[in-house]
């Protein structure tokens, strides 16, 4: 492998802006390295080599003539198969999508493009982003560049998937759910799932509008920041995006986290949890008490309401996105899709709204009883080891919710609650796969997560670990 993909978003931005690589060679060893992976990992639905390439070669050129750069200058990324560019196919990782081309273009792509940074492909992604497995019948699976026989974890299982094969520096994902921090654990890389309203989802494919955040996948802290501050922010294409302003997160990486509070939950988070990941947890906090944090033990609001709930709102909102299809095409969607969506056509509308209305009470006493005491939540992303393709692998809609529920219950109440949280990377678990702690903060509040995480980073090299099918 090159010794250019070793480096980080934020170093090899640094070396393309200082001349000493040019933004065609980053490009051209991405390349290189996706084909190489794609065979086993399958992160790549298509990987557009000529205009990345075209783009590089104009990135090197505005170097040279001293222009003003971004922040992303010529830096090659890749995203998930459901950010619309005008013109241009987005499927959606799915069969009824398969010929779409959308006449606007996202927000965050634009902002992404301003920054500098170059379009390297669209990554594969579970059919409509329904499922936390990374399962997709028609692209064929997305597999972990760990152990292709295990999940990489969904719906943004090629963004996790490339970040890690080091196929691309960094990715755009979508979280509803759970679906930028299942696969950042799953695959050893760090993703944050900002503040609902935090980012514009301007032309993007819906999966549920009351849950759904758009948000990076890096390997390091400190390349989420940088991509938070591009991406981040009001927009008037989208009147759900907030209109706080957007901190400067990378300049507050650095500094200390003594004294900071942080809370490990009695209920719920831990239930269930195996011992390997368990392991895993202690340690992380460990570290985090050297660094002079106060870790608390806390009991926090029943998740089990947010969960309850959250399943009546995502339910309904996803099988109306996919309701003509349901009704047209049922024969082209998935067995997940389908059983998801005949969830939601059976609750009421006054269930419905029910969910709707109890949301901001149940968040703001989730806020207070909890932020009141504690600076960060701190709880296992997946309270078991990442498990295989073919143990997930759905053979009845009974099975589907089953493991809905079990891959999803310690994300899930956070999307309900609108809360940002960060996935980092915590080691490794019995079989050989990585584990992953998430950060849960207050509303708005992604600079402390960012801050304790790149802290952790900074003493720790779990992030720097290469998959095997890398380093192989």
């Amino acid at each position: 492998m090159s010794d250019l993909l070793k480096m980080s978003l934020s170093e090899v931005a640094a070396a393309i802006r200082r001349k000493r690589v040019s933004s065609l060679e980053v490009t051209r060893a991405c390349i290189e390295r996706a084909k190489a992976v794609q065979p086993q990992v399958n992160c790549f639905i298509a990987l557009e080599e000529e205009e990345a390439l075209r783009a590089a070669r104009a990135a090197d050129r505005a170097v040279k003539r001293h222009a003003k750069l971004g922040r992303l200058h010529g830096v090659p990324l890749a995203h998930k198969d459901m950010f619309y560019r005008a013109d241009r196919v987005c499927t959606g990782g799915s069969k009824v999508l398969q010929d779409y081309r959308p006449t606007d273009t996202a927000t965050v792509v634009h902002r992404l493009a301003s920054a500098g940074a170059l379009w390297l492909g669209r990554l594969n992604m579970s059919e409509l982003a329904a499922n936390p497995t990374g399962h997709n019948p028609f692209f064929g699976d997305c597999c972990n560049p760990w152990n292709p026989a295990h999940i990489t974890g969904g719906s943004s299982s090629g963004s996790a998937a490339c970040v890690a094969a080091r196929a691309c520096f960094g990715a755009l994902g979508s979280d509803t759910g759970g679906s930028v921090r299942l696969p950042a654990a799953a695959n050893g890389v760090v993703g944050l799932k900002p503040t609902y309203g935090r980012v514009s989802r301007h032309a993007i494919l819906p999966r549920a509008w009351s849950f759904d955040t758009v948000g990076p996948l890096a390997r390091t802290v400190r390349d989420c920041a940088r991509l938070m501050e591009v991406i981040a922010g009001a927009d008037p294409l989208d009147p759900t995006a907030g209109s706080a302003p957007v901190p400067r997160y990378e300049r507050l990486l650095g500094r200390e986290i003594r004294g900071m509070k942080i809370g490990v939950p009695r209920n719920h988070y831990y239930d269930g949890v195996t011992t390997d990941v368990y392991r895993a947890m202690q340690e992380s906090l460990a570290v985090l008490k050297f660094l002079g944090a106060r870790i608390i033990e806390l009991d926090v609001p029943d998740p089990g309401v947010a969960i309850r709930l959250a399943n009546v709102i995502g339910q309904v909102e996803s099988s109306s996105v996919c309701a003509n299809w349901m009704r047209e095409r049922p024969q082209d969607l998935s067995l997940v899709v389908r059983t998801r969506s005949e969830a939601g056509f059976a609750i009421p509308a006054v269930t419905y709204l029910e969910a709707l209305n109890a949301r901001p009470r149940i968040t703001a006493q989730f806020v207070q009883s909890v932020f009141g005491r504690i600076d960060a939540l701190h709880a296992p992303v997946m309270p078991m080891p990442v498990p295989t393709r073919a143990e997930t692998m759905p053979e009845g809609t009974a099975d589907i919710m089953t493991l809905l529920a079990a891959l999803t219950r310690n994300t899930r109440p956070f999307n309900f609650l609108g809360l940002p949280a960060l996935s980092v990377p915590a080691g490794f678990a019995d079989n050989g796969l990585p584990i992953g702690f998430q950060l849960v903060g207050r509303p708005f509040g992604e600079e402390v997560l960012l801050q304790i995480g790149d802290a952790y980073q900074r003493e720790t090299d779990w992030h720097e670990h290469e998959p095997k099918i890398v380093s192989g």
